[in-house]
């Protein structure tokens, strides 16, 4: 039976479905302009980063996450040497992006300082001294608005961002004008990667519009599924590219060019992982064929809980 007493963190799904983990240590609860943060201690997963009440990044399967997001695009780019990372406050994408020696800058615009001087305060484990790395430019504004000013062509563009939840920060990062934008600050090898949101078969809208409004910008879109414990709920990963197919690389394309950049040990990415995200479940396959849903300036895709999406504005 779980000791009651101690603290508990609630996470809810739906206004009838939620998940409990309990809490042995809080090293920082605030309310930022954007967001409240919390950074927990969980007897099972470790440190945790808590943003508006839902799981971000946790200690025991961070590495999940991070490497889905960003390794496939960075190997898939023939060569990536200036890579922009929209969010990624805990620093641990920025670190996975520098672990390859072909990078020789990296920008990271997170719209919310407080965030980021608690995770490198907190949660040096994810960082790794990424942000006091000679290739890094560390920015606290808009990453939209970065962009839009930016005169630079990248190789990569990264958006590590939290779904588009209704008046968060974010939801303007997930639309048709967005990656049209993005589209045109990419060399003309650049790829595009982010998370999309859960992938259960009840809860696909978020994916299916990502891909959707994807598709209208990029010729070659590919999601795809992975079991982020931490998480509760199956999530996802998408990536676009104007010109580099991911899909024509094969595990041993993908590992050689792992070890030649140097990137070091991984534990949930390489050649034979990269070649299985290109194999989707048949309900996810199905989803993508009804859902015809795009999400626009004028129609973000906006949603409070599981089960209770609308849009709105």
């Amino acid at each position: 039976m779980p000791d009651i007493s101690q603290h508990w963190h609630i996470e809810f799904y739906a206004p009838d479905e939620a998940h409990m983990r309990g809490i042995s240590k809080i090293y920082a609860s605030e309310q930022t302009p954007y967001q409240k943060v919390e950074v927990i201690q969980s007897n099972h997963y470790g440190k945790c980063l808590i943003l508006d009440g839902y799981m971000q990044s946790a200690q025991g399967d961070e590495f999940i996450y991070h490497e889905n997001l960003v390794h496939p695009a960075m190997v898939t780019c023939p060569k990536p040497e200036k890579v922009v990372i929209i969010g990624g406050g805990e620093g641990a994408t920025l670190y996975e992006v520098l672990r390859h020696k072909t990078v020789k800058k990296a920008w990271m615009i997170d719209i919310d300082k407080r965030v980021v001087e608690l995770c490198d305060k907190y949660m040096p484990e994810w960082h790794r001294g990424a942000f006091k790395d000679k290739r890094t430019t560390l920015l606290f504004q808009d990453g939209r608005k970065f962009l839009e000013k930016s005169k630079e062509k990248f190789d990569v563009i990264i958006i590590d961002i939290p779904e588009p939840v209704e008046e968060g920060p974010a939801y303007l990062l997930y639309t048709e004008e967005f990656y049209k934008m993005v589209a045109g600050k990419l060399s003309p090898n650049g790829m595009v990667s982010l998370q999309s949101g859960c992938s259960a078969e009840k809860e696909l809208r978020c994916l299916a519009a990502v891909h959707n409004t994807l598709k209208k910008v990029f010729p070659m879109v590919y999601s795809w599924p992975a079991n982020v414990p931490s998480f509760d709920i199956p999530w996802s990963f998408t990536m676009a590219s104007k010109s580099v197919d991911p899909k024509g690389i094969n595990r041993h394309t993908v590992n050689r060019v792992l070890k030649e950049r140097g990137v070091g040990q991984l534990k949930y990415y390489d050649g034979e992982a990269h070649e299985g995200i290109f194999y989707l479940p048949k309900y996810i396959r199905d989803g993508f064929s009804k859902m015809k849903e795009t999400i626009r300036d004028n129609k973000p895709l906006t949603y409070r809980f599981i089960g209770e999406e609308k849009n709105s504005k």
